[in-house]
């Protein structure tokens, strides 16, 4: 993002719930500061942290200052960054906040533990803060998990539009923030070849893949009660699902993209009690090596119950009822602890019908392949073949290979600059609506619901690995292999 034709957001306040914690040291505020550098903010912006925590408005900038880029865009940020201290269950923060704010533009941002969600937005409009008076706007950012299955989403969805319009309402997904998932948009709509092929008459089927290198960590009292499958799936795979399959929008506004969003998941075929048996992988790391690190089991991690069945590694085949999609499986897969951090969409082309090179039959021919690369190396990467050197006529797959860095200062960005960008500016292309959490969660609803009764084999696989042999099983059936992990991330 450059600041050259884009205009700064106005001027407005920024309220961070839970101040404290990671997300405002690691993520926000150096994604702030991004935007200051840019020319993107307003001279004017302010920022508030609210926390438990005893503390002032220095103490509060000097646990920011390790992580803020050291320029002087964080200095005059800095001088308007402050910290009000206090319970936010209680009353008392929101008639401080009150007198704070005044009748100006703010954003609350609520980067808390999802069971703090449903009681700060009764709060703020309890207190009236989030009545939008002579054109000043007032926001809400919430995080994921936006619930933890398909009916608590339904319940935090109706609290929260309770209280406050669906159109102050941004659900946060920091996926959506990097360039190469954006980019998905242009490089379908915006290539005539490219959407001409998009369809089941020319694709094979679609993998989307979100591995992790590392494991659980620290979080292990999160994780153990989540897995991977409710942290993933119904949010961040699903909207490269959506973003990858929906139809051609009449318009790139907002609510026109939401609703091809929306349309593309609700198209997605439920799994059904049997399929959850056949169709879904579901794995947990034993202890051992990734790249010379040694990594203990899940089950030795901290917090984690000793006997826990939670997965660390999913992998499932879905089906989308569309006339684009039919017949055109999408593998999904995401796990901890695998052979390389590796966030990726693979568009698998059909083979040619027929081939005339000379000692190359047509099913020793690789297929066409299209690469979104996510992260860790945002670029697009396009597999097709060529002729070999040489008095034959051989063919040989080669690359088209687009890095962002290549051509573009993308370095030191954590992806959450567009999002808060775009949400100052009223922009909610990128934010999740109701119904596309619901959707999400719709999908994925059947696989708890099997699981928790007892259905699915949990099998365990080693660190460093693409995963558990079941995943592989379970592509290999239909004639097809993973792409390997790590492959474009070098």
């Amino acid at each position: 993002m450059t600041g050259a034709s884009v205009p700064p957001a106005p001027a407005a306040t920024i309220v961070i719930f839970g101040a404290t914690g990671d997300l405002m040291r690691r993520l926000l505020i150096p994604a702030l500061t991004n935007l200051c550098f840019d020319g993107l903010l307003s001279e004017d912006l302010r920022v508030i942290g609210v926390a438990l925590r005893e503390g002032d408005d220095e103490s509060l900038r000097a646990t920011l200052d390790e992580f803020a880029p050291q320029t002087q865009c964080w200095q005059r940020l800095r001088q308007r960054t402050s910290y009000l201290s206090g319970d936010f269950t209680g009353e008392c923060v929101y008639r401080q906040l009150e007198q704070r704010l005044g009748d100006c533009d703010a954003a609350f941002y609520l980067a808390t533990p999802p069971q703090f969600f449903g009681v700060i937005v009764d709060r703020l409009a309890d207190a009236g803060l989030m009545d939008e008076r002579d054109g000043h706007f007032r926001r809400v950012v919430i995080e994921k998990p936006f619930g933890h299955d398909l009916e608590s989403a339904r319940a935090l969805n109706r609290r929260i539009l309770a209280r406050v319009r669906e159109s102050q309402v941004y659900r946060i997904d920091h996926f959506l923030g990097k360039e190469t998932v954006q980019n998905i948009l242009v490089a379908r709509f915006g290539n005539a070849w490219l959407e001409a092929v998009w369809n089941h008459r020319y694709i094979d089927h679609v993998q989307i893949s979100a591995a992790e290198a590392i494991g659980v960590g620290t979080r292990g009292a999160f994780y153990d009660s989540t897995g991977a499958l409710r942290d993933m799936v119904p949010n961040h795979l699903m909207q490269l699902l959506s973003m990858i399959a929906m139809e051609p929008p009449y318009s790139f506004e907002a609510e026109v993209i939401r609703d091809e969003k929306a349309k593309l998941l609700r198209a997605v075929r439920h799994i059904t009690p049997q399929e959850a048996r056949s169709d879904a992988v579901r794995g947990q790391y034993a202890a051992g090596e990734v790249d010379g690190q040694g990594i203990p089991a899940y089950l030795e991690t901290p917090h984690v119950q000793p006997d826990s069945a939670t997965e660390t590694y999913v992998a499932l085949k879905l089906m989308v009822d569309t006339w684009r999609w039919t017949g055109v499986p999408f593998y999904l897969r995401t796990g901890k602890a695998l052979a390389a951090r590796d966030t990726e969409i693979v568009v698998t082309f059909n083979p040619v019908p027929y081939a005339t090179f000379r000692e190359a039959p047509v099913a020793h021919l690789p297929a066409n392949q299209l690469v979104f690369q996510i992260q860790p190396n945002e670029g697009i990467d396009l597999d097709f073949l060529v002729k070999r050197p040489g008095p034959q006529v051989e063919a040989v797959p080669v690359a088209l290979d687009f890095a962002y860095a290549d051509k573009f200062t993308v370095a030191h960005r954590t992806g959450y600059e567009t999002l808060l960008y775009d949400m100052m500016m009223g922009d909610q292309t990128l934010f999740q609506r109701a119904d596309q959490i619901e959707a999400g969660w719709a999908v994925v609803q059947p696989l708890l619901d099997a699981w928790a009764n007892g259905d699915g084999v949990l099998e365990e696989y080693a660190p460093g690995t693409s995963g558990p042999g079941a995943a592989e099983a379970l592509i290999a059936r239909d004639g097809r292999q993973w792409h390997k992990l790590g492959r474009g991330s070098s």
